[in-house]
């Protein structure tokens, strides 16, 4: 059904307007931290493919890395650099850095917790290619804990209006600048064309496409069909992260990651014969091609992964998620390893980004792993994920306020006839981004997308 009007909001169920200042399409930490940071004086709306809660954001486990004291800062530039083969954007890198303290003064305002040691001071950990210990979290759900806590902020602003099962079918854009979006109600097939003076897209990444991936199935990469479709500039699109550890599970549709945080906690990776074969904390790329080789040397589709040298009131409490997960499907991790393999994970490359989140069109925003600020280069560090999103939407949220009174809101007619097949619109979507990763980087296609 094809209308003008008739989306639903989850707000007391209003109406979707016609017309916001500002549409944020995504409700990850990146989205969220967006809509936080504009000025609350403006009309917001933010949209969710699938429930509110379901980004990748919540399913980040090992937590969010931070610069400890002055002194690590050159070191965390150069872990940083490393892991992603200095292809990395260095300004970029430093902006992350010099902001992360300011930012995880925010969460701590916001209500999230972070776990503390015994003497009542922040707890850190370590995971691959880490040089030292700098890595803040909540048990093994950091995302989950700042999405929450983000949410309810969120959802104390007057001026944010949120909408879940609602999918971004098109971007309007029109004379290099985008002038909104067209949505589609996934519970009540109505299509409309909503208008803003800028827009952010916060959409994640593409494991979705993927066979076997630890992102939600509804992350499709709908965003970067879009920027080809219309001409935004993608950067390193074919920069895919496969995450080494993620469970073994026959016939699972979304595989459950084995956070690096249990590596870096002293959990080692063992073949068939039970001997190790890889240093776990070399960077994740490293170790995921140790693993992809020694499955095809052992002739079995994972690798094992033992932690039982934690006492299991460790374990408890430092991987309770990761333990009763685990326990489900019948592995007690205190006492016996446990299969993982290989998964896509993450994003480094996207929609081409500048510091403040601004892409090629005019007001149109890329935040979060939809984005490629430049910061990970071609291989993300572990935990540099929620970070990077986190500065980067502050940043965004704050250049929009300080802009947007200059931008014209803009209302062109939009013809509906091409979304009638929105089954069709998917396929082509899907087919556009394969096809540009495949073109950048056919051996990559060919080793992980092509299944």
């Amino acid at each position: 059904m094809l209308m003008t009007s008739g989306l639903i909001s989850e707000n007391e169920n209003k109406l979707i307007a016609d017309t916001y200042d500002v549409i944020i399409v995504g409700t990850g930490v990146a989205g969220l931290f967006t809509a936080l940071s504009i000025s609350p004086e403006l009309k917001i709306l933010m949209v969710s493919k699938d429930k509110i809660k379901n980004s990748d954001s919540y399913l980040a486990q090992g937590g969010i890395c931070t610069l400890k004291e002055p002194a690590d800062f050159d070191s965390f530039l150069e872990d940083t650099l490393r892991a992603g083969r200095y292809e990395n954007k260095e300004d970029s890198v430093r902006v992350m850095i010099e902001n992360s303290p300011m930012i995880m003064d925010r969460l701590i305002e916001y209500g999230v917790l972070f776990d503390k040691d015994k003497d009542g001071g922040f707890e850190y950990t370590r995971e691959g290619a880490h040089s030292t210990y700098r890595i803040l979290h909540h048990k093994d759900v950091t995302g989950k804990e700042i999405t929450n806590k983000l949410l309810n902020n969120v959802r104390e602003r007057e001026n944010i209006t949120l909408c879940e099962f609602t999918k971004m079918l098109d971007l309007i854009i029109e004379d290099n600048s985008c002038k909104g979006v067209v949505l589609v109600d996934g519970v009540n097939d109505v299509t409309k064309a909503v208008y803003a003076r800028e827009v952010v897209l916060a959409t994640g990444g593409i494991g979705g496409l993927f066979a076997h991936s630890t992102n939600f199935r509804h992350i499709t990469g709908d965003s970067f069909a879009l920027a080809l479709r219309h001409g935004v500039e993608l950067e390193n699109i074919n920069y895919i992260q496969i995450h080494p550890t993620s469970l073994y599970e026959v016939n699972k549709n979304r595989k459950f990651l084995i956070s690096e945080s249990v590596r870096g906690e002293g959990g080692i990776l063992l073949n068939k014969a039970g001997e190790r074969f890889v240093d776990e904390l070399l960077p994740r790329d490293v170790v995921t091609e140790a693993i992809r080789k020694q499955m095809e040397i052992d002739e079995r589709p994972y690798v094992m992964l033992s932690i039982k040298h934690m006492p299991k009131e460790e374990i408890l409490r430092r991987f309770p998620n990761i333990y009763r997960h685990c326990m489900e499907v019948g592995y007690d991790l205190s006492v016996e390893d446990i299969p993982v393999t290989p998964a896509q994970h993450y994003l480094m490359g996207g929609i081409m980004a500048d510091t403040y989140g601004r892409t090629s069109v005019n007001n149109l925003f890329a935040v979060g792993e939809t984005a490629c600020n430049g910061v990970h280069g071609a291989n993300r560090l572990a935990s540099n994920s929620l970070l990077e999103s986190l500065v980067f939407a502050e940043r965004a949220g704050w250049i929009i306020t300080e802009e947007i009174g200059d931008v014209p809101l803009c209302t062109p007619p939009v013809s509906m006839d091409k979304y009638e097949d929105v089954e069709k619109w998917d396929n082509e979507n899907r087919e556009l981004i394969l096809k540009e990763i495949r073109r950048r980087d056919e051996n990559f296609y060919d080793k992980w997308c092509n299944n």
